[in-house]
């Protein structure tokens, strides 16, 4: 088996890479998720792919690791949907 990541640098990196991933291949669903506040309903099997990959990828002793995730999320997802019209802003 391979090494697990162990900075949490890296492991913040490989978080939104994968995000970027989900994003990249699902623009419709982050866009209608933005727009209607449900994002995270319309992309939950995506974003539990991508949380489990991330888990495989990174040690389970890594502090905060569950956060790291969920950080890329807002990072990537959130924050770059800004221009998207909703009501959440």
């Amino acid at each position: 088996m391979a090494r697990r990541v162990e900075d949490p640098e890296l492991a913040f990196r490989l978080a939104r890479a994968i995000v970027s991933d989900i994003a990249l291949y699902n623009p419709d669903k982050v866009e209608e998720g933005i727009k209607n506040d449900n994002i995270f309903d319309l992309l939950a099997e995506e974003l539990q792919e991508g949380r489990e990959h991330f888990a495989e990828r990174v040690s389970e002793t890594l502090e905060n690791r569950d956060q790291l995730f969920d950080r890329a999320i807002v990072d990537v997802m959130i924050k770059q949907a800004g221009k998207i019209e909703s009501s959440i802003w």
